[in-house]
C-alpha cells in the first residue's frame, strides 16, 4: 500500500486534474553511490509509463561528488562577514553560514557575490527583498547547509547544485527504458523548481506546481524520489 510522508497529502489538484505523488524510499545515498544504479534500484518497479520520476537535486549533487565536509571548506573572512546578513528562513541556513557562503564565491564568483550583495543591502532598505539570490542566480540559491533535521552525515556538509542536470534527467530516462518524464527538483516547504529536465518548460511549471507542498519533507523521510501519476 502506498503510503504518504508523515504529515504530507500524497494526493493533490492542480488545474482541475488530481496527481499522486509517490515517494520512493531508499538509503541514505553517499558520495559513492551512482545515480543511474541507484535510481534503478528503487524507481525501476514503482515507475510505469506516462509517469513523472522526480528526484530531489541534493542526491544527484552528492552522487556527482559535490559535497564537501565543513572542516574542508576554510571561509575567508570576506564569506564570513557577508553571511552575517544573509537572512535566516525556517527552511534552511541558506549561505548564511561563512562554509556556505564561502562555497558560493567559488561557485558563482567573487564579483558576482559582492555586486548581488551590495544591490541587496541598497533595495532592503527600501523594503525590497531577494534580490541578492535573484542577482547571485540559481547555483548560489540552491546551496544547502547543514541544519538540525538534516540526515548524517549531511548535518555536517555543505552541498552544492548538480552539474548539468538537464543531462542527469536524459541519462536515468534512458537507463529505466520507459516513456517517462524525468525531472531534477529542487523542492522545500516553500515551493521550489526544476533545475533539469527531459521535458518542456510548460512540464516543468505543471510538477513544480504538483510539488509544492513538498510531499517529499524536508527532514529525515529518506525519500528523495517520487513518482508523479494522474490519480
Amino acid at each position: 500500500m502506498i503510503q504518504p510522508n508523515e504529515g504530507k497529502q500524497l494526493t493533490t489538484t492542480v488545474d482541475g486534474t488530481e496527481y499522486l505523488r509517490i515517494p520512493i524510499k531508499t538509503h541514505v545515498i553517499m558520495p559513492d553511490d551512482q545515480l543511474l544504479p541507484v535510481v534503478k534500484q528503487y524507481a525501476q518497479d514503482v515507475v510505469e509509463d506516462g509517469d513523472t520520476l522526480f528526484i530531489t537535486e541534493k542526491i544527484v549533487a552528492i552522487m556527482q561528488g559535490r559535497s564537501y565536509k565543513l572542516d574542508d571548506i576554510q571561509p575567508r573572512k570576506l564569506a564570513t562577514f557577508l553571511s552575517k546578513y544573509v537572512t535566516k528562513t525556517a527552511y534552511g541556513i541558506g549561505l548564511g553560514m561563512p562554509e556556505t557562503m564561502e562555497m558560493a564565491l567559488r561557485e558563482c564568483g567573487t564579483p558576482r557575490i559582492v555586486f548581488a550583495a551590495v544591490v541587496a543591502a541598497i533595495t532592503k532598505a527600501f523594503g525590497r527583498k531577494g534580490d541578492f539570490y535573484r542577482i547571485a542566480g540559481a547555483k548560489a540559491r540552491g546551496i544547502d547547509g547543514p541544519t538540525n533535521g538534516t540526515i548524517p552525515p549531511y548535518d555536517n556538509r555543505v552541498v552544492l547544485v548538480p552539474l548539468d542536470p538537464d543531462n542527469a534527467a536524459r541519462s536515468v530516462q534512458r537507463e529505466l527504458g520507459k516513456n517517462i518524464t524525468v525531472m531534477i527538483a529542487d523542492i522545500n516547504d516553500f515551493g521550489g523548481n526544476i533545475l533539469g529536465s527531459n521535458s518542456t518548460p510548460e512540464h516543468e511549471l505543471l510538477v513544480a506546481k504538483i510539488l509544492g507542498d513538498n510531499p517529499l519533507g524536508q527532514g529525515t523521510q529518506s525519500t528523495p524520489m517520487g513518482v508523479i501519476r494522474e490519480a
